[in-house]
């Protein structure tokens, strides 16, 4: 539902799922920034950033994962990546993964978060599923919706879950910091994959051959 504005209240109830203490989580981000440090900067409230971002109108640290490393690798590295018309393998430009690594990071403590996995999840809060599978042009209104849903699940949510949409098997996720529990993030120290390193570059190629992307050259 693109262009039309949250309700004033929450007309359904929205669900819960725990993600619980020991679960691992995926995640793709700079080589300087520690793999549990939450994003403080809020984006602008209309250009830029992503689907669930805080912004100066509900400004809040943010962290995004995948619950596999499948996931966090396609909402990271190929977003709005077309497929070549003519059968060939999409090129994902090298830049995108310059300076950047895969981490794993485990969850110290349960963390409560809203799903938005299914057109039940969706309803509940007065959705579909433009809500998770619009692209960046719209983001926006995505991160209008999050914050609706935010000031209405307070304090208990604690983030969102939601089906990859570049790869609908796989779940990403959304952890908000002012509501995660000091220390509910552990880092999987030595399991980090480095994509500036032969090794790394390597292991990621291996990945994105299933995915029919190969890493420009």
């Amino acid at each position: 539902m693109p262009n039309v504005r949250p309700p004033r209240t929450m007309p359904g109830t929205p669900g819960k799922v725990t993600l619980t203490r020991g679960t691992v989580l995926h995640r793709v981000h700079s080589v300087r920034r520690g793999a549990a440090d939450f994003n403080p900067v809020p984006s602008h409230c209309l250009y830029g950033g992503g689907r669930f971002d805080a912004t100066a109108c509900d400004p809040y640290p943010y962290l995004y994962a995948g619950l596999s490393a499948e996931a966090a690798l396609c909402e990271t590295l190929l977003r709005s990546l077309p497929f070549d018309p003519e059968g060939g393998p999409r090129l994902l430009p090298r830049v995108a993964v310059t300076g950047r690594r895969l981490s794993r990071i485990r969850l110290e403590a349960d963390v409560d978060v809203v799903p938005l996995m299914n057109a039940r999840d969706l309803a509940a809060v007065h959705q579909d599923s433009w809500l998770v599978h619009t692209e960046a042009h719209e983001y926006a209104y995505t991160r209008d919706w999050g914050h609706w849903i935010r000031r209405h699940t307070d304090p208990w949510a604690q983030g969102l879950v939601w089906t990859s949409k570049r790869d609908p098997g796989e779940r990403a996720v959304v952890l908000f910091g002012d509501r995660c529990p000091p220390g509910a993030l552990d880092v999987l120290g030595g399991e980090e994959v480095d994509f500036d390193t032969v090794d790394g570059e390597e292991w990621l190629d291996l990945v994105l051959q299933t995915y029919h992307v190969r890493l420009g050259r």
